[in-house]
C-alpha cells in the first residue's frame, strides 16, 4: 500500500470514498472536496492499493483550536501556518476496514503534523470511536457543540508534549 498526497485528478475518487464511509447528511459533497482540493490538497493523506484509494484522512490547518462546522464548508478558514492540523474525516472502504488501514494514514498524518512544528491535531469523533483515537495519544473533551449531521460528537486533541 501506498500513502501520498491528493491532487485534483483524485476529486471523484474522493467523493466517493466519502459517500460510502458517512451517511448523506454527514458526508461533504464533491463540491466541498473541489474547494479543499483547490486550497489545502497537502492536507489530504491517501492510502492506494494497487492504484486504488482505500483510505483517507483530510482536513485543514488553523490558529483556531476548537474544530468548527463551519469549516467543513468554508475553505477558506484554512490558515496554512495555523497552530493546529484539523481532521474532517479518516474513512476506510468498508471492505478494506479491519486491515490497519486507518491506522497507518493516522501515524503517518500524527508524525507530518509533528515534524511541520504545529501543537496538535484536533477531530471529531462518535463516541464508539473514542477508544481507537486514545490509542495515538487523543484526549477526549468531552462532549463537542457540533451539530454536524445532527449527530453526537465528542472532541478529540493530540497535543505534541503531551504523549
Amino acid at each position: 500500500m501506498n500513502i501520498r498526497f491528493a491532487t485534483m485528478n483524485d476529486l471523484d475518487a474522493i467523493a466517493g470514498v466519502e459517500r460510502q464511509c458517512f451517511p448523506p447528511e454527514e458526508a461533504a459533497t464533491r463540491e466541498d472536496f473541489e474547494k479543499r482540493l483547490a486550497v489545502f490538497p497537502e492536507h489530504f493523506w491517501l492510502l492506494e492499493e494497487e492504484g486504488r484509494i482505500v483510505s483517507m484522512i483530510n482536513g485543514m490547518v488553523t490558529d483556531i483550536p476548537i474544530l468548527r462546522d463551519e469549516m467543513f464548508a468554508d475553505a477558506g478558514m484554512h490558515q496554512e501556518q495555523g497552530a493546529w492540523q484539523m481532521i474532517f474525516g479518516v474513512e476506510t472502504l468498508p471492505e478494506y476496514q479491519g486491515r490497519g488501514c486507518a491506522t497507518a494514514l493516522l501515524r503517518r498524518v500524527v508524525s507530518d503534523v509533528q515534524e511541520q512544528e504545529r501543537k496538535g491535531i484536533v477531530l471529531t469523533c462518535k463516541e464508539q470511536l473514542i477508544p481507537f483515537y486514545r490509542k495515538f495519544g487523543f484526549i477526549n473533551e468531552g462532549k463537542s457543540m457540533s451539530k454536524h449531521g445532527g449527530a453526537t460528537w465528542y472532541d478529540m486533541r493530540l497535543t505534541y508534549g503531551e504523549l
